[in-house]
């Protein structure tokens, strides 16, 4: 028998039982497939949320659970007190203690929170928070469980309750938790000096290393974004740091808003139609969306060619589709913008100040404005001169709702608009398509309801147009307040220099004149002393009680989003060989930060008008 016929009959027997070529029916196939929660899922794609390697696996713990504890202080009306402690029980294995003075949990919230995937209570709100898809402290647990196998400890007290403990891992093939114990533990009460509160341990397998893109970075830079919160940090090596609290007042409550026209997408507009509870469209786009008036609500309505009195039931494909065209052809108001709650320039400096060992600080705050319907706003603050080092280049320090963006950095809308701002126009070198180079620190926030992240562990903000020309146009008003500084810097310097060579010379000069003339010396030196002062006058100082400039009404003067403040004798400022700022004064011997106070007096009109 020839090959070929074996082989046809092999084919025709394989197509009469049912079966490919590969010898599994369709039947078979049916039965292998099944449902994949979203734990398991997460769990084969840990990377996805932020636990990539052990280092960055102990940094996303700890992140998760700290804007968690900022999240519920901030609701409650809380000044917040956090502990952070980071316990090394072995060479690659820690505990995670994360403590707050929150308003505690309730028992029957603690699995939901801490054992299940995609659940919290800010993925369908429009408004300000750090959270956003109900996942980060449950995927945290669940990284534990995985490396350790150990489970997650929470320990809440509500106010006029005893705390409770609750020990639960998470079921990753149902994506719930299984409580392992829970017990009422009214000695633990003293956790919580503040009557409330929320402690969560975590046992995980990691890898500590102080430096970039740790949590010592991590807990400094939210110290910055969060002047409101005092932090206290004990590192493995059990040394301790204290992030006092700058400002003793907490920011403001967001407003939740409801979607905005503009912001939608089609399919999303035939699900609101399917599930809201309006009857007619005039009411739908009123009850349903911000800033729909019924004005708006009628045109919208035309040139659909329907009228605000159609029933929802009657609306059809073709017409939600005409509904989506015609929203984007009226001119709708932008959202309302009490949904956001930006550092303010205040706040943004006075945390610069609290962290950043520098001379001259500046702050912008851009309007607010929107992106795909979604309101955010852009703020800016730079820091400059002083202890920060001059070979290296500029620091960027993102932000995202006030957390700290450490990773992906290059793939951040932040940076890419920190490149092409034009740094020499300010006074800074800057090679092409690089950061400028100086002792400089960029500090760049966005404030909004949806921060579009590249990914879900939130490590960069996506490149929307909008956005980076936002943070460009803030990165050019700090830059021109630098430029400003930098420029009035240079002619104090030059100032100081033409005064010191003259006096250099003022008293030969004084006896030469006695010499010719008969003059008293002493007469003449107080004379060119006093006229050598009036023409160098800009190498006069320039700081009152506060850091801040007096220029008489110049642009630096009249800013609240500028402070200066010279370090003098710990390496701030161009200082000359001997010590002095500008080689015109000697520096002071205790090597303490010290503010020179001396105020230029103002002339009088008439005079400034010769």
């Amino acid at each position: 028998m020839s090959a070929t016929s074996v082989s046809a009959k092999k084919t025709k027997k394989s197509a009469s039982s049912g079966k490919t070529s590969r010898g599994s029916s369709a039947e078979e196939m049916a039965s292998r497939q099944r449902e994949i929660s979203v734990s398991e899922f997460f769990a084969k794609n840990r990377h996805l949320l932020g636990f990539d390697n052990p280092r960055k696996a102990m940094l996303t713990t700890v992140k998760e659970a700290v804007d968690n504890a900022l999240d519920a202080c901030e609701e409650a009306g809380i000044l917040p007190d956090i502990y952070v402690e980071v316990l090394q029980l072995t060479e690659t294995r820690f505990r995670i203690t994360i403590r707050d003075n929150g308003p505690g949990i309730v028992r029957k919230q603690i699995e939901n929170i801490f054992g299940k995937l995609l659940y919290g209570s800010k993925f369908h709100r429009l408004k300000m928070s750090r959270g956003q898809q109900g996942i980060g402290i449950s995927a945290a647990g669940m990284y534990g469980l995985m490396t350790t196998g150990q489970p997650v400890v929470i320990i809440t007290k509500v106010k006029r309750k005893s705390s409770h403990e609750v020990i639960l891992k998470m079921d990753t093939s149902k994506n719930r938790a299984d409580v392992v114990s829970e017990t009422e533990r009214p000695e633990c009460d003293e956790l919580f000096s503040s009557g409330s509160g929320t402690q969560v341990a975590i046992e995980l397998e990691g890898k500590y290393l102080k430096g970039r893109q740790s949590i010592d970075e991590y807990l400094e830079q939210t110290a910055i974004a969060n002047p409101h919160a005092s932090i206290v940090y004990v590192n493995p090596t059990n040394e301790r740091a204290e992030f006092p609290r700058g400002v003793d007042d907490l920011p403001p409550e967001p407003t939740e808003i409801k979607p905005h026209p503009k912001g939608i997408e089609l399919g999303t507009l035939i699900q609101m139609l399917e599930r809201t509870n309006s009857t007619q469209l005039g009411a739908f786009f009123k009850n349903e969306f911000c800033r729909v008036g019924p004005n708006v609500a009628k045109e919208i309505c035309r040139r659909a060619e329907l009228t605000d009195r159609t029933w929802i039931k009657q609306v059809e494909h073709r017409d939600a589709e005409k509904l989506y065209e015609a929203i984007q052809q009226v001119k709708i108001m932008s959202p309302p913008t009490n949904c956001l709650v930006p550092i303010g320039s205040k706040a943004l400096l006075a945390g610069l100040l609290k962290e950043v060992e520098a001379e001259f600080f500046a702050a912008s705050s851009r309007p607010p404005t929107v992106y795909r319907g979604n309101p955010f706003q852009i703020e800016v603050g730079i820091a400059y001169g002083g202890k920060l080092p001059g070979d290296e280049l500029a620091r960027v320090l993102r932000f995202a709702n006030r957390v700290p963006l450490l990773y992906q950095q290059s793939a951040c809308c932040s940076f890419k608009a920190s490149i092409e701002a034009s740094w020499k126009n300010y006074g800074l070198s800057q090679s092409r398509s690089s950061l400028p180079s100086g002792p400089l620190v960029i500090m760049i926030h966005m404030a909004s309801v949806w921060v579009p992240f590249t990914s879900e562990s939130k490590e960069a903000i996506a490149d929307y147009d909008e956005i980076r020309k936002e943070i460009r146009l803030a990165l050019q008003e700090c830059g021109r307040k630098l430029g400003t500084y930098l420029r009035r810097k240079m002619k104090m310097k030059r100032e100081s220099q033409r005064r010191d060579v003259f006096e250099r010379y003022i008293g030969e000069i004084a006896k030469g004149c006695e010499a010719i003339t008969g003059a008293d010396a002493h007469s003449i030196y107080e004379a060119l002393s006093e006229r050598a002062s009036s023409k160098t006058a800009e190498a006069d100082q320039v700081l009152d009680d506060e850091g801040k400039v007096v220029d008489d009404g110049g642009r630096l003067a009249q800013d609240d989003g500028v402070i200066i403040r010279d370090l003098i004798g710990d390496g701030g400022g161009p200082m000359d060989s001997d010590g002095d700022l500008f080689g015109s004064s000697p520096m002071p011997s205790s090597g303490k930060k010290t503010v020179k106070k001396t105020v230029k007096k103002k002339r009088s009109r008439s005079t400034s008008r010769k």
